[in-house]
């Protein structure tokens, strides 16, 4: 058994096709099947059940994959420790974020990141929050950005930042009249959402009662994939909605609609976090990561003071 043999069955646990596995192993399909019934032979157990129709993982199947992405990771953590002795900033780093944040937050990070440590990559996936804690536990990716919490005793949270939410409503709405916005305001609006699977559609929900309540509004089953595609709609003047406050850009009152602060709200926010396994080896490194992210922060959200955990990471 060796490294190449676990990056084989971990390939096929993934794509659930021998096949797709040996076109990521840079491999012929006779090879990796004859290397994965080799290395079945030598533990003596059965990793894949296989069919004409599919490739389920069997029992034992998958508590030796638990071990092997272990393996995989620690061997990479002494790759990374060799090059860590003359750089510990060095190699790709590879992130997640939701769309909702990372649209948003990466235009303040990529220069400053680039410029404090040149000789690291940042490779980053914008998925919603599902995909990426699945990418997370399968060692895909190496942290994740992250706006909700996150039960899973493997994983540790690293709370950076309290982001506000903003109302915005089109530039004619009956809001516009109004000083200020207020909780009873949002309960008499037609609120556009994101689409299911986005955390930020639950979390104005939420906000708003919207489960307590019908939705209302010639719009009231609309559920539009992203912020930009919300906005396009108060724009033409479908109703209003709710945005984190790092999607509020200057100048948008002359696009057709207004944003403003819910100042009478103050648990009207969102809690952003940096997600990351507990076995993950280049700790220091995102600690540096999400010290830079607090630091660059505009005076629209909240930056969070270091969790022990984090601090402790160096």
């Amino acid at each position: 058994m060796n490294l190449r043999d676990l990056k084989y069955i971990l390939a096929v646990a993934e794509t659930r096709h021998f096949g797709r596995a040996a076109e990521r192993c840079f491999v012929s399909q006779p090879t990796l099947s004859g290397q994965i019934k080799k290395l079945e032979d030598e533990l003596g157990v059965v990793i894949f059940e296989r069919t004409n129709r599919s490739v389920e993982i069997t029992p034992v199947g998958a508590a030796i994959l638990a071990h092997a992405r272990l393996a995989l990771e620690q061997a990479e953590a002494i790759e990374q420790v060799a090059r860590a002795h003359q750089d510990p900033f060095t190699g790709p780093l590879r992130i997640g974020a939701i769309p909702t944040l990372s649209p948003y937050l990466m235009p303040l990070i990529l220069v400053p990141l680039k410029q404090t440590y040149p000789k690291l990559k940042l490779v980053l996936s914008e998925e919603i929050t599902e995909l990426l804690l699945g990418r997370l536990t399968r060692h895909e990716i190496d942290a994740a950005l992250l706006a909700t919490s996150v039960d899973d005793h493997d994983l540790e949270c690293w709370p950076l930042f309290d982001e506000p939410f903003w109302l915005a409503h089109p530039v004619n709405h009956r809001l516009a009249q109004r000083p200020e916005i207020r909780a009873r305001d949002l309960e008499e609006i037609d609120l556009l959402l994101l689409a299911d699977g986005h955390c930020l559609a639950q979390q104005v929900m939420e906000l708003c009662h919207l489960n307590e309540r019908p939705q209302r509004g010639e719009m009231a089953d609309l559920r539009a994939s992203s912020l930009e595609t919300l906005l396009q709609l108060v724009r033409a003047g479908f109703g209003c909605t709710l945005l984190p406050a790092l999607a509020v850009r200057e100048g948008r009152n002359d696009e057709g609609l207004v944003t403003r602060p819910l100042t009478h709200l103050p648990t009207a926010y969102r809690r952003v976090s940096l997600v990351l396994r507990k076995s993950f080896p280049r700790r220091q490194t995102l600690v540096a990561l999400a010290e830079l992210i607090r630091y660059h922060l505009p005076p629209s959200v909240r930056p969070l003071p270091p969790t022990e955990e984090s601090t402790q990471a160096i």
